[in-house]
């Protein structure tokens, strides 16, 4: 882990510089975001899973701080659902900014205010569609009741309730969901930014302004939990204010070819498309990857293709995910051994030691076969940075062992003198000369 932080520090270096340098300029930071970032990445991570065998969903979810100063993201995932029948389950990624209190607090009670919503025998699709509606907001007013008066922040949301017979998903804000269907991407969220026409109506409506993007010059996204500030426009319903908790509720079908849903922060959308993503994901799957495991791979491969902020992403697997295959299995063990190999040949051929950097970018240069779908050689990352380090560990190995043969040589060649008392002691002399290359 130390090697590929090494390896995410030099490769995103310039990036990470380039757009502090680029929002100064611009003056276009937002109040409500970090105001400089990391000098390295912390790429801790803790993946975690659970299944629900006897209604076939499996879930992973991993998070990561990355580049950012304070992790501000925030998720929780339900296989079971107090009060409702076996098979509803419940899961959501919530982003922050301006701090983490509203991320937490989603995490916390979203699923309570669902489940009162939703009540004992919630009807399918439109009666839980309009719980989901309720519940955001009805979350987003108790925490306003909490929240300190005049504090900026708020949260971004994304949420994935299962029932036997749909999928619903609820967003506000830019984190996001992708449903893999049959192999290919069946349905994505869209993000909710203040360019967008129906939120710049509701902006202008409410009296508010757009420069640089932003929601008054300062807030990227149109709607969220929290962001209380930009709540206050009077006479106007809760929906209708500069920035709205109301979420934006699909409810689609279940079929036997749904394979997984990935639920993920902006962090995660920032560097790889839905497509590359959900392709990335059924060929780990395809090696019998735990989804924890993969989310983690995912969060690391991503870091690596240059995200600079908080990452959390959420998998869940469906009875018709991609199963484990022999070949894909044999294919990519062939292509791990090949790039270690590489990597020892880069590494040894060179007149002097290359730096894990070179070593990537040269890699990165090079037609190399197999590689997975979407995340490329960044997927494979940790593999490249474990080789290196073991070469350099071998290497270190091979140094001190010569040099211990080196000092055996000096001993039986240095000259010993008889002191008094019948002590010997060796020239110090002809040490010296023997380390400078002077010695016979």
């Amino acid at each position: 882990m130390a090697a590929l932080a090494r390896l995410l520090e030099r490769l995103l270096w310039p990036a990470r510089k380039e757009e502090e340098v680029e929002e100064e300029e611009e003056g276009c930071r937002s109040p409500n975001r970090p105001q400089s970032l990391l000098d390295a990445p912390r790429c801790a991570q803790r993946p975690h899973g659970g299944a629900a065998a006897a209604w076939g969903l499996r879930f992973g979810a991993s998070a990561v701080q990355g580049w950012r100063a304070h992790m501000e993201d925030a998720h929780c995932a339900w296989l079971a659902l107090p009060g409702l029948p076996p098979g509803w389950a419940f899961f959501a990624v919530l982003d922050g900014h301006g701090g983490a209190r509203a991320a937490l607090f989603g995490a916390r009670h979203l699923k309570g205010q669902v489940l009162e919503a939703l009540g004992p025998a919630p009807s399918e699709p439109q009666g839980v569609c309009e719980a989901l509606r309720r519940a955001f907001l009805s979350a987003d007013a108790r925490l306003r009741a909490l929240w300190p008066r005049g504090e900026p922040g708020g949260s971004t949301a994304v949420a994935l309730l299962v029932s036997p017979r749909f999928l619903y998903l609820a967003h506000c804000g830019d984190s996001r969901a992708v449903l893999s269907r049959a192999g290919a991407v069946a349905f994505s969220t869209e993000d909710h930014r203040p360019l967008c026409p129906r939120e710049r109506e509701r902006i202008h409506d409410a009296g508010g302004t757009i420069s640089r993007r932003r929601l008054e010059g300062s807030l990227a996204v149109s709607r969220a939990l929290g962001d209380f500030a930009y709540k206050e426009a009077p006479g106007r319903p809760p929906e209708q204010q500069l920035v709205s908790a109301e979420p934006e509720v699909t409810a689609l079908a279940r079929q036997a070819e749904d394979e997984f849903m990935l639920l993920a922060s902006d962090g995660v959308w920032d560097a790889m498309s839905g497509s590359a993503l959900a392709g990335l994901v059924a060929s780990r799957l395809c090696l019998g990857l735990a989804p924890e495991l993969l989310c983690a791979q995912l969060l690391d491969t991503c870091l690596c293709k240059g995200s600079l902020d908080n990452m959390t992403c959420l998998l869940v697997c469906f009875p018709g995910a991609p199963r484990p295959c022999e070949e894909a299995i044999r294919k990519e063990v062939l292509l791990d051994a090949a790039l270690g190999r590489r990597v020892a040949e880069l590494c040894a051929s060179a007149s002097e030691p290359p730096s894990l950097n070179t070593v990537f970018r040269t890699l990165a240069s090079e037609d190399i076969p197999d590689l997975p779908p979407g995340g490329g050689l960044y997927c494979k990352a940790t593999v490249i940075a474990e080789a290196y380090s073991q070469f350099c560990q071998a290497s270190r190995q091979r140094w001190v062992k010569g040099m211990a043969n080196h000092s055996s040589t000096l001993a039986w060649k240095i000259p010993w003198t008889e002191e008094p008392g019948g002590q010997q002691s060796m020239g110090s002399q002809s040490l010296f000369e023997d380390v400078q290359g002077g010695g016979g």
